[in-house]
């Protein structure tokens, strides 16, 4: 039977671990919690669950991902975020996927996301498609911080799992403006530090204005009630602060 290297990242995920772990438990044959020295209960939740506990520094989340993915014992990984876990259904199915025990291959599935207490099915976050089962010889953790993908050799084809991927992803509005700062300064200086401008008019003025239309109207993110209009409002937040800062670093640095 295929055996499966369960792995997550934290830093100070006592109120998420444990369901996490919970999740995972039924479908791998370890877990691997890598740690950015947590000041909470996290080692003393991970230990309980039998997992490998490694504390590593963090340098940006791509990177340790695949810190992680290197600490793995067996070839095929399932990586979750500590606020992720794995429904009935999916787990079902890599159940499955255990008993066919394929050689090389990647899987896909759907993350459906709970804001304040709230499943949310539109605002362009659902299905909000995520790989995260895969054979560790044939792809690894890419993109720009803070947002990584697992990126796959071309070759390889990527098949999709019935099931979701439940995302617990924030419990007060304040949570998210918090991420909200936090990820449009990482995202900013990355943009700076590859070279990207930013247009004033376009960006900062037209871009977020768009992106509120598109997820509010077009994605019908009216549907979601409150909680999707208070989405909406923040991701085109987002793209403003982002923005905003990548031009103030333009000005600044040069």
């Amino acid at each position: 039977m295929l055996k499966i290297s369960g792995l997550v990242i934290t830093y100070n995920e006592e109120s998420n671990l444990e369901d996490c772990l919970k999740s995972l438990k039924p479908v791998v044959d370890e877990i691997v919690v890598v740690d950015s020295f947590s000041a909470d209960n996290t080692e003393e939740i991970a230990k309980r669950f039998g997992a490998r506990f490694i504390q590593n520094r963090f340098e940006g989340h791509i990177q340790q991902k695949n810190y992680a993915v290197d600490q793995a014992k067996f070839d095929w990984v399932l990586s979750l975020d500590a606020d992720e876990r794995l429904s009935d259904e999916l787990i079902a199915e890599i159940k499955k996927i255990k008993g066919q025990n394929p050689d090389l291959g990647a899987y896909k599935f759907n993350r459906l996301s709970n804001y304040c207490g709230s499943w949310i099915r539109h605002c362009g976050w659902y299905p909000d498609t995520k790989l995260r089962l895969w054979n560790k010889q044939i792809g690894k953790w890419g993109g720009v911080n803070p947002h990584d993908s697992v990126i796959i050799q071309p070759s390889v084809e990527v098949k999709k799992l019935k099931g979701d991927l439940l995302h617990y992803s924030f419990y007060t509005v304040g949570q998210h403006l918090q991420q909200i700062n936090k990820f449009t300064t990482i995202a900013a200086q990355e943009s700076y530090n590859r070279g990207k401008k930013t247009n004033f008019l376009l960006h900062i003025v037209l871009y977020p204005f768009w992106l509120f239309l598109k997820n509010y109207i077009l994605k019908r993110g009216f549907l979601d009630g409150y909680f999707g209009f208070i989405i909406c409002i923040n991701g085109a937040f987002y793209k403003y602060q982002k923005y905003t800062k990548l031009y103030i670093l333009g000005k600044t640095k040069n």
